[in-house]
């Protein structure tokens, strides 16, 4: 059985040693350049819907949409070696090379690599656009000192880009459009002068513009081939036979007329889908999958310093509603690892009522992430070595195995009947109970209190438990509750039997002076 892999193979970009700074000059009597405001990176993408829907490692493989039939829409190297190329049907490209990998083009997959591309690029700059489904902007003036200069950003993230498994084609401009042109024609320029932008667009083909095919027909019909031949035209004849916009774009691209963009900004609630070709249920090859969508839910709470206390796995099926696995942490969480931890303990019990096709992670609200020094600490083993656990993952693991319903934390309550002043509380809440410590107020307090006081036998005046009961420290005088039904008044002491047993006792401060057990020191 074969699932759609998000692993990206490894593809040169290009040989960064052999970039050099493309600036062409402008006329001699320019003396001085004016200031740089602003500098756009450019990353086109031409083999977006190969590496982001392509299963890793798959050199002979191309990706087809349905156009009437299934057509080719990009193909591998290898592919293109064999005489496949885009345009051809997936049955005359699989005549040519039986062994071919045909994949269908997944644009949510596309959006979704774009979108792991927008968060990666957000540790260079603040501003990063969608230009277009295959083409992201980045504004990079304000990073330049940070990163070494233009020459070593550009390198740092080419060499990244490669890294991730795309092939990209990148260009620098100080305007938008100027750089997306120069990066669909292929060239490597980097241009840092806006008087520049026309001597490097002069040679840009049309085709690079995405303009209509009809404009650009008519333009090809006139020997109009490239945007310098467009610059050569009059203004208000191009622009009432091709229409305004496209003299609008032409100044734009030369720094005419601003080209305001809108700064695409990564949710603070995680959200990642994992799509595959078919349905699935190995729950080995599930819980892989889980694990990786973990790793992007702990590289998204890095970069932001976050975590999140509660997890929602969605599996989906083709003929039902999508199972849900819900995962929660006693305080803010990043690390995969733990998270995965708890995910196979409750996985175990998981019941699939079909096969899965997809799997989403959803995270819960996020919170800063406070780093704490915990000395108690649990021993365990697996696989032959000793394994440390937290009081905290102690109660998580309790959770995961049998339930958020069965494990609880106690916290104290403002409050001196003795009967009132704790409650339970879900460790999973993420609330912190307004408490009064009585160790803070110099009380002490057993650890056991009873439900309900019980009546002491009395010998001689002196309260009897296993023996006559002796008193150590008291009274304590309470005396509250008077606006309700449940009001006390009592004075309570520390008593210790012949058996060296230390208890709570009390009298009330009433007609009746009996000697009351209300709980055991420890």
């Amino acid at each position: 059985m074969s699932t759609a892999r998000h692993h990206r193979s490894n593809r040169g970009l290009f040989d960064q040693h052999s970039l050099a700074l493309e600036e062409p000059r402008a006329e001699p009597q320019a003396v001085t350049a004016p200031v740089l405001k602003r500098l756009w990176f450019c990353i086109y993408l031409p083999k977006l819907s190969l590496e982001a829907s392509g299963p890793g490692g798959e050199a002979r493989a191309v990706v087809v949409e349905q156009q009437g039939i299934h057509r080719v829409l990009l193909a591998s190297t290898k592919a293109e070696a064999a005489g496949i190329m885009p345009g051809q049907s997936a049955n005359a490209a699989l005549a040519l090379l039986p062994m071919l990998h045909v994949e269908p083009r997944s644009e949510i997959a596309e959006q979704q690599a774009l979108e792991n591309l927008s968060c990666w690029l957000e540790q260079f700059t603040s501003v990063v656009c969608f230009a277009d489904t295959d083409v992201l902007l980045v504004e990079i003036a304000g990073s330049l000192r940070l990163y070494g200069g233009l020459l070593s950003l550009r390198q740092q993230i080419a060499a990244g880009l490669e890294q991730q498994g795309f092939s990209a084609l990148l260009a620098i401009a100080p305007t938008p459009l100027a750089a997306t042109w120069l990066a669909k024609s292929g060239r490597r320029a980097c241009i840092r002068d806006t008087a520049n932008i026309a001597t490097a667009l002069r040679t840009v083909p049309l085709t690079c513009l995405d303009w209509p095919n009809a404009v650009c027909e008519s333009l090809s019909g006139m020997g109009i081939r490239n945007i310098g031949d467009c610059l050569r035209l009059p203004r208000e004849g191009f622009a009432r036979r091709f229409g305004p916009r496209r003299l609008i774009e032409l100044d734009r691209a030369l720094g005419r007329l601003p080209d305001p963009r809108t700064s695409w900004r990564a949710p603070e609630r995680f959200c990642a889908d994992y799509e595959m070709t078919e349905e699935q249920s190995d729950r080995e090859l599930l819980l892989a999958i889980c694990r990786e969508l973990l790793l992007s839910l702990e590289r998204f709470l890095l970069t932001r310093q976050l975590g999140v206390q509660r997890l929602l796995f969605s599996f989906f099926h083709l003929r039902g509603p999508a199972t849900q696995l819900q995962l929660g942490c006693t305080e803010p969480e990043r690390l995969a690892d733990r998270w995965f931890d708890l995910l196979r303990i409750r996985f175990e019990k998981l019941t699939l009522p079909e096969p899965v096709i997809s799997v989403r992670l959803r995270g819960g609200h996020s919170q800063a992430v406070r780093a704490e020094t915990r000395r108690l600490r649990f021993q365990g083993k697996a696989a032959g070595q000793g394994l440390r656990f937290s009081m905290t993952q102690l109660a998580e693991r309790l959770i995961a195995r049998v339930g958020n319903q069965s494990v609880a934390g106690v916290t104290t309550v403002a409050e001196h009947r003795p009967q009132l002043a704790w409650r339970s509380q879900g460790l999973l809440s993420g609330k912190k109970g307004n408490t009064v410590s009585a160790m803070r107020m110099g009380l002490r307090r057993p650890l056991w209190i009873l439900p309900e006081p019980v009546l002491l036998p009395v010998d001689q005046g002196y309260p009897l438990h296993q023996g006559r009961l002796r008193i150590l420290e008291g009274p304590e005088r309470l005396e509250t509750g008077w606006w309700d039904e449940d009001g006390i008044a009592r004075d309570y002491y520390t008593a210790v039997n012949p058996r060296g047993m230390h208890m709570w006792v009390f009298r009330n401060r009433s007609h009746n002076a009996s000697w009351y057990l209300h709980g055991f020191f420890g």
